[in-house]
């Protein structure tokens, strides 16, 4: 005996409900995964901060910072993560690059913060964009970090889902970054007035060579 068309639709209909709440349930947990990953204090973090604190090329910043999160994140969905986890010799290079960058931007951190004149946010003149671009790109593909949390782990556990959630899972996850990255850039701009003082930018600058020293000592201890 067929089945009436009715309980066919009905069926069908029961069916692509189910397949919408698999879709959504993986783009919310792709969404979270990537927020608890990002947000954090590290070294691209306090560089979007101090672009938004003084104007600077924030849009673009911020686009770059959002944009390459997401082509790693493809990248580790279609199968790259596992690529660089079995290679300890690709980790071993993004680490050492990664430590020597964040130790000499955390030098020109620190001169910042003692240097004659101050660091008003009017009266310093921030980089070029050309040169926030480079000290963007670096602070993202520099950093070992990002491929473990993009590539990898994300890679890794959208495995557990197949076909539209696998993507949902990914686009949730880039989401995040779009979220965090615009949020902190824009709104940073919130914190204008605190930071008009030399003072406070002189404690920014200090707190972030501090983190960058941070990191880069955690980077060596790791290759040690």
């Amino acid at each position: 005996m067929r089945p009436s068309p009715r309980a066919s639709g009905a069926w069908k209909a029961g069916w692509q409900n189910d397949q919408d709440l698999s879709v959504l349930v993986a783009a919310i947990n792709g969404f979270l995964l990537g927020a608890s990953l990002i947000i954090a204090i590290g070294a691209q973090n306090a560089f979007v901060l101090r672009q938004g604190l003084a104007r600077a090329h924030v849009f673009v910043i911020c686009l770059a910072c959002a944009l390459s999160d997401a082509v790693l994140i493809v990248l580790g969905i279609a199968g790259l993560g596992t690529l660089i986890a079995n290679s300890p010799l690709m980790i071993r290079a993004v680490t050492i690059g990664g430590a020597v960058f964040l130790f000499v931007y955390g030098l020109l951190a620190f001169a910042r913060a003692y240097r004659t004149g101050g660091l008003v946010a009017a009266a310093d003149k921030p980089a070029g964009l050309a040169a926030a671009m480079a000290a963007c790109l670096a602070f993202t593909f520099l950093n070992p970090h990002v491929y473990l949390d993009t590539v990898v782990l994300i890679g890794a556990l959208s495995a557990s889902y197949a076909g539209a959630p696998r993507l949902a899972f990914g686009a949730g996850a880039a989401l995040a970054s779009f979220v965090w990255f615009f949020g902190l850039g824009y709104g940073a701009r919130r914190l204008a007035p605190v930071f008009a003082a030399r003072r406070a930018w002189q404690v920014l600058d200090i707190a972030i060579g501090a983190i960058m020293w941070g990191l880069a000592t955690g980077l060596v201890a790791r290759v040690v």
